[in-house]
């Protein structure tokens, strides 16, 4: 199996949503909140494109497909209005390949079981192997079953370029028993014979005893008995998904192939499991125990690209074959030059048939919830997002550019995952929507999406902890990671200040970049190294192909403090639901303060990102009137912080301006609050004095607030409770202080 497991940290989501993925505060943006102050770089991946490709709303795509006029899309973005007519040529395109589709195959469903006819399947009497391979001019069917000599095999080519053959049982028993190798062999044009896994392989292994072995096909056939029966039905989906992205089995899920640092983006077998973790029942087991967990686990399928690799992979099958005889473009149009490999002809009719077959697979045979598309930017144009600078123009996502073929396709998977699971979760990662975008702000770059486009936000990924980046916990304090993280000894300005941004890089992204959340495992805790795979460059060592989980559970380290946070505020939006809050509303960004004060559901957020002041009595606007307590705080003592905050004091609003003319609010906003710091005890009597003056505005303000307090009382049955502070909770709410 190729991709990592997105193991969702609660139930997951309701008719086939679709999100695109956007990486936010990106190591280049966290230098921003430094002392020196530099100007933040963002990269927000969000794109105009993918939302015109896949949509979230089934029946939308099947009144388009009668009604290739009135797009749902134009009248959300009149901005798009000129590109009607490109619109109007994909939603054509889409609706004329489905009905050919159901016209010679029943429909799209069907289509996508091609599973059952190609590859080995059980019939009457018999097992019968079929292979797409138009080029080829001889074919024989070779494994342990006949010692690899397959002129007693040969195979049979119909009108359509497909070769099959039956192999008979013998004695009441299949001709080619389970767990034993197989192969296609079949002769090319220069009259070459040459031996390649079938492209339908269930399962495929090498001999771990020699070095850069090859893989062969396994025919995959348990009996009965040693077959995983699931046992548990998949979890409701959430409103907001937040995602762990894990590489289960400690880095070592993903496809077989011979070169294992590619991370698993460059596929060889699409319907094997890898072997490196076991057999396919083993991840069948895996999925069913997720699920009882209440977890959803998405495949990271990758149909952008194939492995450049010709012995083990779908590239073995391109030999002297034209594009119309073949999975892949001929030429320049066939090949990735950055990523060295293959690119899918997605007008062929046979390679529809086995990617949509794909999806199917994956989600009947081994219940996964959802897929998360890799390299989306590379299927949407000709150029594959290389050398190019997206500024955000339209017309750099809809013109002769654009990958009308790859468009369609990815419309009709969208189409098939959500008649065969409605409840699915897809999400495509595009990164052509404005990259490397500098603003004074982090929160435009964090807003900005469109209006009902739908976002998973992340401040890394896997992409920063594979060898050549960094996570931004080590760009934050980098090699003193290794001698300041003991709780034991005092910490230093690098090590507090860098634990503290992580708390809030995270938070900030999570809280306000989307409907969703992603965090890459290990780097919740700040795991201070990358991943590497044995590569000729370390001398092929296994070393760092992990992660040190030893680290968040050793209690005198300091990665424990980042870690609980990360458990916190995921905590705080089980509790809240703010990341399915439709209601974002950012009331602040003040530059020279460096506080960013904004709203997301019932819970008011700020936070200070000065690197060196920090503020008593810091006023903020709010929308509900009330009594607002801390709700979390990413400077309490729980978290490595100072415990600045007072969680046990009540903060109340004042009303602000004229009711319904925002112009006269404070921030636009109808009310406001002061947040201010915990009271201690033992202060000197001029402190005192100074509490005594704040809890006498408190006071002032109870009593001015009190008649609209009573008029305006949350009805708290139906859910309108008073608003929170998302660092701050409601109904209790609280403070944004120097580090939030």
């Amino acid at each position: 199996m190729y991709g990592s497991l997105g193991l969702l940290a609660t139930p997951v989501l309701g008719s086939s949503t679709l999100f695109s993925s956007k990486t936010l505060l990106r190591p280049q943006a966290i230098t921003a909140a430094l002392p020196h102050r530099r100007r933040l770089e963002l990269l927000a991946n969000y794109s105009p494109a993918i939302s015109a490709v896949l949509t979230d709303d089934n029946s939308a795509m099947m009144t388009a497909e009668k009604d290739t006029e009135n797009f749902g899309l134009l009248s959300v973005d009149p901005r798009l209005e000129p590109f009607r007519d490109h619109f109007r040529y994909r939603i054509k395109r889409y609706a004329d390949q489905k009905k050919l589709i159901e016209k010679y195959e029943g429909s799209l469903e069907e289509f996508a079981r091609g599973y059952l006819k190609f590859g080995f399947n059980k019939e009457e009497g018999g097992i019968v192997y079929r292979e797409w391979a138009p080029a080829a001019q001889e074919a024989q069917v070779i494994g342990d079953f006949n010692g690899w000599d397959g002129s007693n095999h040969k195979m049979e080519k119909n009108q359509f370029g497909v070769w099959s053959i039956k192999i008979p049982d013998v004695g009441g028993n299949p001709g080619i028993p389970h767990n034993s190798r197989v192969k296609f062999r079949f002769k090319h044009g220069n009259g070459i014979l040459v031996d390649r896994i079938p492209a339908w392989i269930k399962y495929a292994t090498l001999d771990p005893t020699k070095f850069a072995a090859p893989y062969d096909g396994v025919y995959w056939d348990p009996p009965p008995s040693e077959r995983y029966q699931f046992k548990f039905p998949r979890p409701p989906k959430p409103k907001a998904p937040r995602i762990y992205e894990a590489h289960v089995g400690d880095e070592q899920l993903r496809t077989p192939i011979p070169y294992y640092g590619s991370f698993g983006y460059h596929v060889t077998n699409f319907f094997a499991v890898s072997s490196r973790s076991g057999t396919p029942e083993d991840l069948k087991y895996l999925i069913d125990k997720a699920h009882s967990l209440g977890l959803q686990v998405l495949m990271d399928v990758v149909h952008s690209h194939v492995s450049n690799n010709v012995t083990d992979g779908l590239n073995g099958f391109d030999v002297g074959q034209s594009s119309q005889d073949s999975y892949f473009h001929t030429g320049d149009r066939g090949y990735h030059k950055l990523w060295d490999s293959r690119l899918f002809n997605y007008a062929n009719w046979e390679v529809l048939r086995f990617l949509l077959s794909n999806l199917r697979w994956w989600l009947e045979e081994f219940k996964f919830d959802g897929f998360r598309y890799d390299g989306v930017t590379s299927m949407l144009y000709h150029h594959h997002g290389i050398d190019m600078a997206f500024t955000g123009n339209f017309n750099e996502y809809f013109s002769e550019r654009t990958d009308v073929d790859a468009v369609v396709y990815l419309m009709l998977a969208n189409c098939l995952i959500n008649n065969i699971l409605p409840d699915a979760t897809v999400i495509a990662e595009d990164v052509s929507g404005m990259p490397g975008l500098g603003r004074p702000e982090i929160s435009w770059s964090l807003t900005n999406r469109r209006y009902c486009e739908k976002c998973i936000a992340y401040a890394e990924s896997h992409d920063q902890a594979i060898v050549g980046d960094k996570t931004i916990a080590f760009l934050l304090m980098d090699k003193e990671m290794y001698s300041g993280m003991s709780s034991i000894v005092d910490v230093s300005p690098t090590i507090e200040r860098g634990i503290a941004l992580h708390k809030m890089i995270h938070f900030l992204t999570m809280a306000l970049g989307g409907e969703g959340y992603l965090n890459f495992m290990g780097n919740e805790f700040g795991h201070p190294e990358w991943i590497d795979f044995p590569r000729e460059g370390n001398g092929w060592s296994n070393d760092k192909c992990r992660r040190q989980w030893d680290l968040v559970d050793t209690d005198h380290l300091r990665y424990k403090f980042m870690n609980e946070f990360d458990r916190a505020m995921n905590s705080l939006d089980e509790k809240y639901s703010f990341l399915a809050s439709t209601k974002q509303i950012v009331s602040s960004t003040n530059e020279d303060d460096k506080v960013i004060v904004f709203e997301r559901g019932n819970l008011v957020f700020v936070f200070n990102f000065h690197p060196e002041n920090t503020y008593d009595g810091y006023k903020i606007g709010c929308d509900l009137p009330g009594k607002y307590r801390v709700a979390l705080d990413s400077d309490a003592w729980e978290f490595g912080g100072h415990g600045r905050v007072g969680h046990d004091v009540d903060h109340f609003t004042s009303p602000e301006g004229i009711p319904g003319v925002p112009e006269t609010n404070f921030n636009n906003r109808p009310n406001s609050f002061k947040v201010y710091y915990r009271v201690d005890e033992n202060l000197e009597e001029s402190d005192d004095l100074e509490t005594s003056s704040i809890n006498e505005t408190i006071v002032e303000n109870v009593m001015a607030n009190d008649e609209r307090l009573e008029e305006s009382a949350p009805d708290e049955e139906n859910g309108a409770g008073p608003s929170k502070v998302g660092e701050l909770e409601a109904e209790e709410m609280g403070e944004g202080t120097p580090d939030d």
